[in-house]
């Protein structure tokens, strides 16, 4: 293997332990505050919602800020025309713990959090006139807003909204100058069920599983034929080596890398969370994947192009450094780079995810060609170690962190930026709440390794496409990442790990079928079925 292929081989391994993450829509802000406890009551009773904030100074349209209804209080128009534009204004005192020292005329009256109940703020506000409060948050998630237990008999027929600090700074600009006039609408859009963007991005993920699988199963047919005819043609001192990677341009991972995955990806993630915030840092993110992009997209289009150029494909030129290089890939290399330093200049506009999503699917493509899984007991190890990874980084992590670091890392809430460049994005065009819908590289990469090893192994022991483990494998990945989202919706949008749904379905599979049709020992220990050295068989038949 030349000094190029090592190197890139390292690099996409890095990017693996990197990029495992999991599918969520990035919204204006979490919702935190873990109220499953707080049981609902009369008067407090309101399902949490989303609600829009829409300003107005002097009649001319300005910011829009996103909040959260509270528990109790009345429920906020879905439909912004039939919103009403209210005044707002700021309370006197400024927590409204206390009755406020002016009376209002059906004006939005804005409250900082204070150390009273909200419920408090809520009965102070209408005491005073207001036809509605907006609570500022002294951080920038938003806060679900519940009832103490204690509480009975509550009777409040005013809206309630919490929102972020940053929401609450911008509004006190506004409201200081007094010559101005600031007026809000309150409404809270309700999501679809099921948004397009989903859809889309479960077929890129399930359409890269399925080129990296045949491109890595029809490069593994090549191999074994050259194998098969050197057999024929060889003595049995002669013998050639073949080793277990089949090719020199293929890596094998081991149980042992599997089981460093958790380790070293890890590590890695916590590198990310507490340097994500330094601007230079990001920048060096953004540089490693656009070498990795511009890799994955030359190896594709040279593959692709080689079956129409196959003369430049296969003339060769020494370069320094690099090596023998075809002709080809000098043609395709300057679009290559050319495409990958326009996507990083305009990454944060509106078409930016298109670039992205280009790149990142040619590189995970070109992972599965390169990067195997040799039997099914290393895919078993890597794919429960990265199980493991994925609950803890998401959900455990919290109780150390005070945040799911993982959640936190994909969205870029500390970087500036949308989320890191490692995962596939589309933006949700149909929601009224915007953002983007997500999946990690890592939650196609990692299944897809299984999911084309299953291939490898069915064309290698030509079963046919219901015999095999193919098809099988790709229905539990579809499944598992379908399950994935529906949990995603029921969630209200939090971030779910992709690996907690989609390893028990294609793991399962595996082992159910295997066992079932008698392959599992040579699935779990040798992972390709056995092959007759020809000469062999012909000197059995002359004894």
């Amino acid at each position: 293997m030349d000094f190029q292929r090592i190197s890139f081989v390292i690099f996409i391994y890095g990017v693996v332990l990197l990029s495992l993450k999991f599918p969520a829509i990035v919204t204006a802000g979490d919702i935190v505050h873990h109220d499953d406890l707080a049981p609902k009551k009369p008067g407090c009773e309101n399902d949490f919602v989303l609600v829009k904030v829409q300003t107005w100074i002097d009649g001319e349209e300005d910011a829009e800020f996103v909040g959260v209804g509270a528990r109790f209080g009345t429920t906020i128009v879905s439909k912004e025309k039939n919103a009403q534009q209210t005044l707002l204004s700021l309370s006197d005192p400024r927590d409204c713990c206390k009755p406020t020292r002016k009376k209002l005329a059906g004006e939005v009256i804005m409250v900082d959090r204070g150390h009273c109940k909200f419920t408090t703020k809520a009965n102070n506000a209408e005491a005073a006139g207001a036809s509605a409060i907006l609570i500022v948050n002294n951080q920038k998630e938003l806060y679900k807003m519940v009832c103490d237990p204690e509480e009975t008999d509550l009777d409040i027929h005013i809206p309630a909204v919490m929102l972020p600090q940053d929401a609450g700074t911008t509004l006190n600009k506004m409201l200081s100058n007094g010559s101005s006039s600031v007026t809000v609408q309150l409404y809270s859009p309700k999501r679809p069920v099921v948004d397009s963007a989903e859809v889309f991005l479960w077929l890129m993920a399930v359409g890269t599983i399925l080129c990296g699988s045949y491109w890595s199963a029809w490069s593994a047919k090549e191999t074994a034929i050259e194998q098969d005819k050197l057999l024929k043609d060889a003595s049995e001192e002669e013998l050639p080596n073949f080793g277990t990677g089949g090719s020199s341009t293929v890596m094998d991972i081991n149980v042992i890398s599997a089981f460093l995955f958790v380790v070293v990806a890890s590590c890695a993630l916590i590198v990310l969370y507490k340097l994500m915030r330094f601007t230079w840092f990001f920048e060096i993110l953004v540089v490693l994947f656009c070498i990795g992009g511009v890799e994955g997209l030359q190896t594709c289009l040279v593959a692709l192009l080689a079956r129409w150029f196959k003369h430049t494909g296969e003339s060769f030129i020494k370069v320094p450094f690099f090596g023998a290089v075809s002709y080809l890939t000098l043609a395709v290399s300057p679009f290559c780079i050319t495409f990958a330093v326009v996507w990083a200049v305009y990454r944060n506009s509106s078409f930016g995810w298109i670039g992205q999503d280009i790149l990142g699917i040619t590189l995970i493509i070109t992972v599965l060609q390169i990067v195997r899984i040799p039997n099914l007991k290393v895919g078993t190890v890597l794919l429960g170690c990265a199980f493991i990874y994925d609950i803890f980084w998401v959900f455990a992590s919290k109780r150390i962190f005070h945040e799911s670091v993982m959640i936190v890392v994909a969205r870029g809430d500390k970087s500036g930026e949308d989320g890191i460049p490692m995962l596939l994005k589309i933006p949700r065009l149909f929601d009224p709440w915007g953002g983007y819908s997500i999946i990690g590289f890592g939650d196609i990469l990692l299944p897809g390794l299984l999911v084309a090893f299953s291939l490898r192994y069915d064309w290698l022991a030509k079963k046919n496409i219901q015999a095999g483990y193919f098809l099988w494998a790709m229905i539990a990945y579809g499944l598992g990442l379908l399950i994935t989202y529906v949990a995603l919706n029921l969630m209200d949008g939090h971030g779910q790990p992709a690996l907690l749904y989609i390893v028990p379905f294609i793991l399962g599979t595996f082992l159910m079928l295997g066992r079932k049709r008698g392959d599992l020992k040579i699935l779990w220990t040798k992972g390709e079925p056995e092959r007759v050295c020809p000469h062999v068989r012909l000197e059995s038949m002359e004894e």
